[in-house]
């Protein structure tokens, strides 16, 4: 049972007096965060007190971790994406909290990937209003670091353990690797995997157009044994998403990439925001999700400190962790749910179960 102790704070509790303060997983980052959190209105409980600098602790007792701010009203006015679908089943009134315990293993995995912006940049922002109420009614960590730069290594160390030393953003023409990864483990299993690639022209499109990025789109770089085959089979325009959802068959293991534009890459915080708005209520409203089988993880390539929200019913509502995770601990926690062998360097990182209570 994956239940270890995390910090979970009650966000909608105010106090009628003194400030609440956590207790964080691991060392926090109280100037940055803290600071954020303060610029937001001095919630109930913070790092940096209203007009000082950190409140002393004893040197016994850990740095607190912020509490995530209530969810702001949006203000950008940039349109929805188009791609988005124009309306979503009804998601579960609590998407956390709703079941006692963690099971052993999961059924399924859907990993949600977002670009370029860090937790405080988006977890609290006004224009973030949909995945700031998520963080607030499931879970986030407030210390995940990426494991290198620009994109694409981080998208190849979350699936294989490694960045196979890549240093840039190449197409599947510079860059091509026969080792072991997720997609490929899964399937070795007898599981089902799944991509799904918004504005990708063609299943496994090896090369950047318009606003699809190969670069974040890691199964088209893999092309080890049964790879590219199952790439062709398995890695799949985002349009086909919705009808699986309905229809009760979601993979082993999903990961959803939007466009560069609704990913937030290269469009305002607010249209990835909707997009987020618009998808994942499908998602949680899904027999999968619904059947207690799932978990789901909204995660951002990078800059360090990144944001994230994982969502799961086990999942007590308000955890919010200091300690440090990177993607090599997602990928690690994805494996233990799946009952999968650890790839590479997940095999020493801390495992996020333990860390959110998943």
């Amino acid at each position: 049972m994956y239940n270890g102790a995390v910090h979970r704070a009650h966000l909608w509790r105010r106090p009628p007096e003194a400030p609440r303060w956590g207790r964080a997983h691991g060392p926090s980052r109280p100037g940055r965060v803290g600071a954020h959190l303060a610029a937001l209105g001095c919630a109930a409980t913070l790092v940096v007190a209203c007009g000082g600098g950190p409140r002393s602790l004893p040197a016994t007792t850990r740095a607190p971790t912020p509490v995530v701010p209530a969810a702001p009203r949006p203000t950008a006015t940039t349109p929805p994406s188009t791609a988005t679908p124009a309306a979503a089943p009804a998601a579960p009134a609590r998407p956390c909290g709703t079941a006692p315990v963690a099971p052993r293993h999961y059924l399924h995995v859907v990993w949600i990937w977002m670009e370029n912006h860090d937790w405080s940049s988006v977890i609290g922002a006004p224009d973030a209003p949909y995945l700031t109420g998520l963080a607030r009614e499931c879970a986030t960590d407030t210390a995940w670091s990426s494991v290198g730069s620009p994109s694409l290594p981080n998208y190849l160390g979350a699936v294989s353990g490694s960045t196979l030393g890549v240093r840039d953003d190449g197409d599947p023409g510079m860059h091509s690797f026969a080792a072991d990864n997720l997609f490929r483990q899964v399937r070795s299993a007898g599981g089902t995997e799944r991509s799904y690639v918004e504005s990708m022209p063609l299943p496994c499109d090896l090369v950047s157009s318009g606003t699809y990025a190969a670069k974040h789109n890691p199964a088209v770089y893999f092309d080890g044994p049964g790879d590219r085959a199952a790439c062709h089979a398995d890695d799949l325009p985002l349009t086909g998403l919705a009808s699986v959802l309905v229809g009760g068959s979601l993979p082993t293991f999903t990961s959803i990439t939007p466009d560069i534009c609704d990913d937030m890459h290269s469009c305002p915080v607010a249209t990835g925001d909707r997009w987020l708005a618009a998808w994942v209520p499908r998602i949680l409203a899904s027999p999968a999700y619904r059947s207690g089988t799932t978990v789901v993880v909204v995660v951002f390539d990078e800059p360090t400190p990144l944001a994230n929200v994982v969502i799961a019913p086990a999942i007590r509502p308000g955890t919010v962790s200091g300690a440090p995770v990177d993607h090599y601990s997602l990928l690690h926690a994805t494996e233990a749910a799946l009952g999968l062998p650890l790839l590479g360097r997940a095999a020493s990182a801390r495992n996020l179960r333990d860390v959110l209570g998943f």
